[in-house]
């Protein structure tokens, strides 16, 4: 650890209730206390700043994955599970699995994928329609992402009711040990969930046609492990769903705010997706991650140790006036192409076209069938140390 003592620090707890329930204030704090602000309640370093953030992205050497993406450091002390091969490395192993990853999600297979995700949109919308009354984030947001993609990794229809424990619990393990960690790992022991994975993993356990089956054929043409592939199968399992549920419940918070943002998505669907972009940069699901320095090193004029913990928050860096035009300001028809959301460089979420497809098929779908929204009851936000979401949003609508 750096034995600097003038380093630049502030007294905030970014894990607190408090600032779960309202993090626009700690997001503004941490990006206007410099480029580098050390955090000492939990010791470690954090940037709120589009271009040092993107600095620290593209420069993977001293800043490593490879010891974990949260705050525990994952090769001095025990994670709660196996290291992610994916999320959780740096080239060159990182480097084959995410060519796989990148083969089995490429544009030619979302384009296949499109027409499916559509139509299965659309059918779930028109029957929510029918109702009048439910519940946008538990009916839809969810309820979408949960069927769609475990249908397309191959994942077997029983047992799906382990996938929200176990991403809830691998989200809360990246922060700070406390009673949102304990309560999820409790949960999972009870059902049993560990066990569901290590079987899920598995190739017999996959259904033909999907993404885990392509992913074993890697493994048979040696280009990764056969346990490489499981792990990657679990990426599946741990991530990319339960971000993906969250940014379209946000997406649809945002637009049930902004009632002329609506009216615009109603009139023309076709900005479902700048709808979805421009929620991902005024409030991503997944605001934080996290780097670990490989050595010590001068960087933006502090003193980094060697092996410190360095947080980017990416939600306060979507908001850097240094980059963005009126940052707190949600336009869908603002061109919100360069966030940061899903990450930068070699280590961007290599799932983002998945989850950009799936929330355009939702979001395209209500445009076309609602012509009004509005909120019947309080939205209930969800409390994660490492994600932003809802996990209620009762709304009445107007069919067109």
């Amino acid at each position: 650890m750096s034995d600097v003592t003038d380093r630049p620090s502030l007294d905030l707890d970014p894990f607190s209730r408090e600032t779960m329930a309202d993090p626009i204030p700690v997001d503004r704090a941490i990006r206007e206390a410099g480029d580098m602000v050390w955090l000492p309640r939990y010791k470690l370093w954090a940037t709120g700043r589009d271009a040092v953030i993107r600095e620290i992205f593209d420069d993977w050497e001293r800043f490593s994955s490879s010891f974990g993406t949260g705050l525990t450091n994952v090769v001095r002390d025990e994670p709660w599970r196996k290291p992610s091969v994916i999320l959780e490395a740096d080239p060159p192993g990182h480097t084959a699995h995410r060519k796989v990853l990148q083969r089995v999600l490429s544009p030619k297979v979302m384009r296949q994928l499109r027409e499916d995700f559509f139509a299965q949109a659309e059918e779930m919308v028109a029957g929510l329609v029918a109702q009048r009354r439910f519940d946008a984030a538990h009916d839809l947001a969810f309820a979408f992402p949960f069927k769609v993609l475990p249908d397309s990794v191959g994942m077997r229809k029983d047992g799906r009711e382990h996938l929200m424990p176990y991403a809830t619990l691998n989200f809360n393990a990246m922060g700070p040990r406390n009673d949102l960690y304990e309560a999820a790992r409790k949960v999972v022991e009870e059902m049993g969930t560990f066990d569901y994975v290590v079987r899920q993993m598995a190739r017999d356990n996959l259904e033909p046609g999907g993404f885990g089956e392509e992913i074993f054929k890697a493994a048979d043409a040696g280009e990764i492990t056969a346990d490489s592939a499981g792990m990657l199968v679990r990426t599946f399992i741990s991530a990319g769903i339960d971000t993906t549920a969250y940014g379209i419940g946000l997406t649809i918070r945002a637009l049930l705010q902004h009632t002329e943002q609506w009216e615009m998505l109603a009139a023309d669907p076709s900005l479902a997706n700048a709808a979805f972009e421009e929620t991902l940069r005024w409030t991503p699901s997944s605001p934080i991650i996290g780097r670990t320095t490989a050595s010590a090193f001068d960087f933006h004029g502090v003193r980094l140790g060697k092996e410190e913990k360095v947080l980017t928050f990416l939600a306060a860096a979507n908001r850097d006036p240094d980059k963005w035009e009126d940052p707190d300001r949600f336009d869908i028809t603002r061109r919100a192409a360069g966030h940061l959301a899903f990450g930068w460089g070699i280590h961007a979420c290599v799932g983002q076209m998945v989850a950009r497809l799936e929330a355009a098929a939702v979001l395209t779908a209500l445009a076309r069938q609602v012509s009004a929204i509005r909120l019947t009851g309080e939205p209930v936000q969800i409390f994660n140390n490492w994600l932003r979401g809802y996990e209620s949003i009762p709304v009445e609508v107007t069919p067109k």
